[in-house]
């Protein structure tokens, strides 16, 4: 993957993620104080916790840091895994929905045509 590529990918996993996080305010699901600098996204939950989410372009990698621990992604044949196979946005979700206390489920970005 170019580094265009990998930038390109990144950016629309991290606006998704914003999205949906103003969706779920919008319609009162949760409120998540989304907050992004750059490649560095942090998900604010009401019980005080944080998920940060951070672009590694260096290592074309996306880092996920939240209570369960860290997580280190790479773009493997159209989805982000972690070395043990686990899907991002699955890993995402799950500890979105532990720290919020509902269920939450972040949506992948589509692939440009």
């Amino acid at each position: 993957m170019s580094d265009s590529e990998y930038h390109a990918k990144a950016s629309a996993v991290l606006a998704g993620i914003e999205a949906a996080v103003d969706r779920w305010l919008q319609d009162d699901v949760v409120d998540i104080d989304a907050a992004r600098t750059g490649g560095l996204l942090e998900l604010g939950f009401p019980s005080g916790s944080k998920i940060v989410l951070n672009t590694q372009p260096p290592l074309h990698e996306l880092w996920m840091a939240a209570r369960a621990g860290g997580y280190h992604y790479k773009y493997v044949d159209g989805r982000w895994l972690d070395r043990d196979g686990r899907e991002f946005f699955d890993v995402l979700s799950a500890c979105a929905s532990e720290q919020a206390g509902v269920s939450l489920s972040f949506p992948r970005p589509t692939e440009p045509a």
